[in-house]
């Protein structure tokens, strides 16, 4: 799929000046752009990206939180989409209450006032927002991160993304194979993957790969992303990482 711009636009349901708003702020690239009239075309990983963007902004995440959540390094587009799905029915719920308020109303019943009340709603988004931002928001890796993402274009997410889902498929597959979390072929792994890190996020030291390494299995939902590359993936990752990490 290749897509002017415009085209894009229309498909997405956002105008032309929002795109290229998000371009100049580094929120969505486009694919491609044409080195003679300066066209911007958009691909599958574009509208991807859009989707999520688009998800984000309904539920009234400011363009500045959306691009910390995205760019992060740990962003897990799996757990994204749960997070969304669970915010998203708090809001069908309200609405529907106010639906049902309002037919009561239409009636001659009293409304509950409660009806009116959105705090688990915003509640919860201040949550996830807040979450993002103390792992990434104020650290210097983020810092770092936001300014080397700044310039990349959808190809280059795609590489970034294809590369990462490799490495992890590595980890796996030495797993299969038998091999110890303290052999070299894993050892290897470990520092191919902070190596990874470092070459298209921020500085990886070993006290961040630690933190990253126990993350893997201390929070679920990274846990199960990574699993899905072979049961029991994310153990041996986190496993290895320690132990290169010592």
């Amino acid at each position: 799929m290749k897509l002017h711009i415009r085209e894009f636009a229309k498909l997405t349901g956002v105008s032309v000046r929002t795109l290229h708003f998000y371009d100049e702020i580094g929120l969505l690239k486009p694919s491609s752009v044409d080195e003679q009239n300066g066209y911007r075309f958009y691909d599958e990983y574009t509208l991807t990206r859009m989707q999520e963007i688009l998800f984000y902004r309904e539920l009234d995440f400011s363009l500045k939180e959306i691009r910390m959540i995205l760019s992060s390094p740990d962003y897990d587009k799996q757990n994204a989409l749960k997070e969304q799905k669970h915010l998203l029915t708090l809001k069908k719920e309200r609405l529907e209450r106010l639906i049902s308020a309002l037919d009561g109303a239409m009636k001659g019943e009293n409304v509950n006032m409660n009806v009116f009340d959105n705090s688990e709603f915003e509640a919860k988004c201040k949550e996830y927002a807040k979450e993002a931002k103390k792992k990434w928001g104020d650290t210097d890796a983020y810092k770092e991160s936001t300014e080397k993402i700044a310039g990349y274009s959808a190809e280059k997410w795609k590489q970034v993304n294809s590369a990462m889902e490799e490495r992890i498929a590595e980890f796996a597959d030495c797993k299969r194979k038998g091999f110890a979390t303290t052999s070299t072929e894993a050892q290897t792994l470990a520092e191919k993957w902070q190596d990874f890190i470092t070459e298209n996020y921020y500085t990886c030291t070993k006290e961040i790969l630690a933190g990253l390494g126990e993350m893997y299995v201390t929070d679920e939902r990274f846990r199960e992303n990574i699993d899905r590359h072979g049961d029991g993936t994310a153990q041996f990752m986190s496993d290895t990482i320690k132990a290169y990490c010592k």
